[in-house]
């Protein structure tokens, strides 16, 4: 990860982690648009399209606190630091186990309180309700697997954490298959088949740690907390999970402004939103590909390569946004119709239209906030973001929204607060970046 070509290195580290990503996400769609769209029907599948963003909310938190043990991990293996790799690895799995049974507590009892304040339609808040309630017990299982697929990436190894997402994928299409159309469980039974194929998910990313020769490998009675590594995971990761939960938390404000055009609006915008999540797979891989490229090189002492990283990186996000979201238009009208109904197609496609043809826009934005995480900078992107994306976005809604009621208005702000935020994002990289690099000329 230190050494040319660096075209094709990241290709190839991107790749399974695109993949790994895509197939997570057709994985949920599956669930979604094809088990309870096609065989329970178009209420069920808005009553799980209404707790996307409570989900993605509790997701995307974990996911941030992951990037703090991709970057703690991968300058420690850059900088051949044997005992803060051991340390890393036990820290992370440790605090995975904790963390998730506290957001189990959190999640029992908000569940329905947060789709009430969201204005959830009456006719599906009771399904909702008990799907989050069942999800939100796999919370531990989603850590323990992100934590240490966060310590696979940072060694250079995105090929596993894609293997064992796979498997896990088709357990969970079984069961959630199984329990819907066999047991009849309807809402439930999807939640109780995303949740046992986690548990699978992670008893594989466990015993793959636990089979490891090298400094990462899990040796359970040495599983402990280390405050220092644990600190440097969270100065880094509590400031990633914030802005991904502050992205959430205005996608909420979001869900919350879709709601009040009732369940055909939130049934269209939860399959766009299954769609949309495809490119977004992309441009974040590609993005979780600059931390673990950047922090290697920065463990290394190799600054100058870095713009290297970024330059290639932005090339392949944005062409790669820019066509996904163009198919995902293209495509819409053609297959919307076997998913939902006729009177959600025009919000489907209202919100392709604003929001997926500009996506490379949004890919340009990950980048520059993910190479300053792989340079160790944690809080100026998430302060950045916070103020560009989610309180703008927040902020739109009470206003040019309100003023124009209509998805086309809603979902503009998506490709403005993109626009403005990655401009953000740049100059702080570039000041970062010179600022390591005078430090290490001294």
């Amino acid at each position: 990860m230190t050494k040319e070509p660096f075209w094709r290195n990241i290709i190839r580290f991107t790749i399974p982690l695109v993949l790994m990503s895509m197939l997570q996400i057709l994985f949920m769609a599956c669930d979604d648009m094809f088990i309870l769209g096609l065989f329970v029907g178009s209420q069920a599948l808005a009553a799980v399209g209404a707790t996307t963003y409570i989900v993605n909310l509790f997701i995307n938190g974990f996911a941030g606190l992951a990037v703090g043990v991709n970057v703690v991990s991968s300058q420690a293996i850059g900088a051949k630091n044997s005992e803060v790799v051991r340390k890393a690895v036990h820290t992370a799995i440790s605090s995975s186990l904790i963390l998730g049974i506290v957001v189990v507590a959190i999640g029992e009892f908000f569940a329905r309180i947060s789709l009430e304040a969201l204005n959830t339609p009456i006719d599906i808040i009771d399904q909702s309700t008990l799907y989050l309630r069942i999800y939100f017990f796999s919370a531990p299982f989603n850590l323990i697997f992100n934590f240490a697929s966060a310590i696979m990436r940072a060694k250079g190894d995105s090929r596993h954490p894609f293997l064992y997402l796979t498997l896990s994928g088709v357990v969970d299409i079984v069961l959630c298959t199984s329990f819907v159309l066999l047991f009849d469980l309807g809402v439930a039974g999807v939640a109780i088949g995303t949740l046992l194929s986690q548990v699978f998910a992670a008893i594989l990313s466990v015993s793959y740690l636990l089979r490891c020769d090298d400094d990462t490998r899990l040796i359970l009675k040495d599983l402990k907390i280390d405050l220092k590594i644990f600190k440097r995971i969270l100065v880094i990761g509590v400031p990633t999970a914030l802005n991904n939960m502050a992205f959430s938390f205005s996608n909420m404000q979001i869900q919350s402004a879709i709601n009040i055009f009732g369940s055909a609006a939130v049934a269209g915008c939860s399959v766009s939103t299954t769609m949309e999540n495809f490119i977004y797979a992309a441009t974040n891989s590609i993005m979780q590909a600059v931390i673990s490229f950047t922090g290697q090189n920065v463990g290394a002492g190799k600054l100058d390569n870095v713009p290297k990283i970024v330059h290639l990186s932005l090339i392949y996000t944005f062409s790669t946004g820019t066509v996904l979201g163009a198919l995902v238009y293209l495509s819409g009208y053609p297959l919307l119709p076997f998913f939902i109904d006729s009177d959600a197609i025009g919000y489907a496609m209202s919100r392709n239209l604003v929001a997926m043809l500009p996506y490379g826009l949004c890919g340009v934005m990950e980048v520059y906030a993910g190479v300053q995480r792989g340079l160790g900078k944690g809080l100026a992107p998430t302060i950045i973001t916070l103020l560009g994306v989610c309180i703008f976005r927040v902020i739109w809604v009470y206003t040019a929204f309100r003023a124009v009621m209509t998805i086309e208005m809603l979902f503009l702000s998506y490709p403005i607060s993109w626009s403005a935020t990655a401009a953000a994002h740049y100059i702080c990289y570039k000041r970062s970046l010179k600022t390591m690099e005078r430090r290490a000329i001294r």
